[in-house]
Formats: structure tokens, sequence, C-alpha cells
């Protein structure tokens, strides 16, 4: 199954991108500078239990907890 991860631009903190998300983010795109990814389920799941281990993960408010988000995939959708 395919996931999209995607950058949550209603978190307002940056301390998890100044702490080393950023790089994280970095090496998992597919070109510089996306705000969003396809990625097997496994995959996806494995760079969120890392993401979650940087400072500043749980910064954001109740409506937007985490700096990035996990989408499903339509199957029916090329990518």
């Amino acid at each position: 199954m395919l996931v999209r991860l995607a950058i949550d631009y209603e978190h307002e903190s940056r301390r998890w991108w100044d702490n080393g998300g950023q790089d994280l983010w970095d090496a998992v795109l597919e070109s510089e500078g996306a705000k969003d990814v396809i990625l097997d389920q496994a995959l996806a799941d494995s760079w969120l239990a890392q993401a979650g281990t940087i400072e500043g993960w749980n910064d954001g408010h109740e409506y937007a907890p985490h700096p990035v988000t996990l989408h499903t995939v339509d199957e029916d959708v090329d990518v």
C-alpha cells in the first residue's frame, strides 16, 4: 500500500525542523524542496518512527500536532 507524507503548514513550531527534521525530510524526498512524497507504507512507518524521536515532533496545536502528516493514496491514482 502506498501512502503520502506531506508537510503540515498549520504546525507552527520550527523546532523539529531545526533539530534534524529537515535533514530527515530531505533524505526521503525525490526532488529538492518537495512538499510531499509517496512511499510504501512500511517505509513511511519507519520514517515516522524516526521522525517522532526528534525534539519538537509534538510541538503543534491539537489540530496540527506534527510537522508532517500521513495520508492514504487512492489506488486509482497514478504515482
